[in-house]
């Protein structure tokens, strides 16, 4: 693949991204050696080699979902700087626009 600078302006663009010409040319220089690392990759003999689902032998070492209560209304409310009979009371964070 052809890294030019139409390719890094257009993926620029694509992510809001308002680059100078010396980014455009680091940029460049950048993925065109990240895309020559993954050819040489791909020239790696594979076969036989199984696929790598999880990098340990563990595979769900999580325990299982149970709901059940830990925390009533009022326990957590208690500590709360702002609160009222049910629900924690918080700054306003949104503006009208």
């Amino acid at each position: 693949m052809e890294v030019d600078k139409a390719l890094i302006e257009r993926l620029a663009g694509l992510a809001r991204l308002k680059l100078s010409e010396e980014e455009v040319a680091e940029f460049q220089k950048d993925l065109g050696r990240i895309l020559a690392f993954v050819e040489e990759l791909n020239e790696l003999d594979l076969e036989g080699v199984e696929p790598l689902e999880y990098i340990t032998a563990n595979r769900n070492i999580l325990r299982a979902d149970k709901p059940r209560l830990e925390l009533d209304k009022e326990d957590a409310l208690k500590n709360a700087p702002l609160h009222d009979s049910d629900y924690f009371k918080v700054p306003k964070v949104l503006k009208k626009q």
